[in-house]
Parts: structure tokens; sequence; C-alpha cells
């Protein structure tokens, strides 16, 4: 009979964090040995519980610091924190494969979302204009998220030879209302209590648009994503950047 995969929470009472725990808790074939927080000894903690994955929703400011301890103790790190830059999730690929443990940072685990970027990288070259309105509760620290910005960059990489247009105001008369811009993608962020984490791809195109959208109605959409990559980054050597890569999409 296999053993059951021994799994941490770091953020184990945030919003998304408590829930992943309850799931974890229940979940068939996973051995949910606890969480920990802000102030905690996380050494101790990892060198008394051994898990062999960490799934981390916490800050910025504290995900790497997690997600290095986790992989020098040999567990897999499952970080759905956003707001790492680049050279972190470099920096955390490296460890992962000094270290010979498989790991995952994905902007989103929501599998509705990952489905929802790709359909706009199929739209993308066939349109000449693009807007990204996301919409989270009041409480996310990030502006935009790391969805829209993701959704943003991979927008933009597929019209190189063609950017997107990106009409701007001849007169602005409130700074910012015409939203964030990256490589000719604008992107708007909301913030108010009653959301999750919602996301809209508004193409357009003379006399049409499209959009595209995936909405959120609890925290318990991002439990299938996140249960899929524990089983996948413990049983295989591989760093993956973003659900997608995990779920096999292009």
């Amino acid at each position: 009979m296999t053993e059951p995969v021994k799994v941490a929470v770091a953020g184990h009472r945030g919003k998304v964090g408590s829930v992943l725990a309850s799931a974890l808790e229940n979940e068939s074939g996973i051995e949910y040995v606890g969480g920990i927080g802000r102030g905690d000894d996380l050494a101790a903690f990892l060198h008394a519980k051994r898990p062999r994955a960490m799934v981390d929703f916490t800050r910025p400011s504290e995900a790497m610091h997690n997600a290095l301890a986790a992989v020098a103790a040999g567990a897999s790190p499952v970080v759905g924190t956003t707001g790492l830059s680049t050279s972190d999730v470099d920096k955390l690929e490296t460890a992962c494969r000094a270290k010979g443990v498989g790991g995952i940072v994905a902007p989103n685990f929501a599998i509705g979302a990952v489905v929802m970027m790709h359909l706009a990288d199929i739209a993308a070259p066939h349109f000449d204009a693009v807007e990204i309105i996301e919409l989270h509760h009041a409480g996310k620290l990030d502006a935009p998220s790391g969805t829209a910005l993701s959704t943003a960059r991979r927008l933009a990489a597929r019209r190189k030879d063609r950017p997107f247009a990106h009409k701007k105001a001849e007169k602005e008369t409130l700074a910012g209302t015409r939203g964030g811009e990256e490589e000719g993608v604008a992107v708007h962020s909301v913030r108010l209590p009653g959301f999750v984490a919602d996301q809209e791809v508004i193409f357009g195109l003379a006399g049409q648009t499209l959009t595209i959208a995936h909405r959120t109605t609890s925290r318990e959409a991002y439990v299938p994503g996140v249960l899929l990559a524990i089983r996948r980054v413990t049983a295989e050597l591989r760093f993956y950047r973003g659900l997608d890569e995990l779920l096999g999409l292009p």
C-alpha cells in the first residue's frame, strides 16, 4: 500500500490557506501534517513534521523564505503566493534542482483561470486591441493580480510583430482611468467586498468584441489545482512555472 503524501501549509490561517488545510485533511492519499504561520519556527516545524510538499499562500515578503526552507528540508514547494519576481522564481528553480525535488510557482491554481488564459492566447492573433479587467476582494495586497499580469505578458508575446493598439484618452480628467499598460495591453484592477477572484479578457475588432471570462465563486476553486500540483511535484523531479505547464497547455 502506498504511503500518503505528507503536506504542510504555510499561511494556513489565511483565507486561501484555511480552505486548503481543510481540504487536505479530508483528501485520500494526503496526510496533512499541519500549518505554519508568521512568527512560528519554520525550521523546527519542517524538522519535526518532515513534509514531502509545502503549500505556500502567504505574502511575497515571506514566500521565498518559506519555499527555500522547504526545499532545504527536502520538501517540494507549491507556491501560490503572487508578487514574486522572475529572479525569485529562477532562484527557487535552481534550489529545487540542486536538492533533487520537484516544485511549482503558479500565479493562479484555479484550473478555469488557466484555461481562460489559454483561450485568450488562441484569440490574440485575430484582434487589434485587448483590455483586461481583474476583480478581487478588497483585502488583496497586489494590483494588478499575478494572473492579470501574466495574461497581459502572454498576449503581448503572441503579437510581437503587430503589437496591440492601446487607445489613450486625449484628455484624462482622472489619472489612471485608462488603467495600467503592459506592452499595449491595458489592465484594470477592481477591489471590492464580495469578489473572490474574477478576470475578463475583452478583445476588440471593428464591429465586434470577444469576452473570455472566468468567475470564482469561492476559494475552493484553488483546491483541485493545488492537489494536482502536490501529486505531480512529489512524483517527479520537475519544476513548473504555472499550472498551464502542468496541465500540458501550450
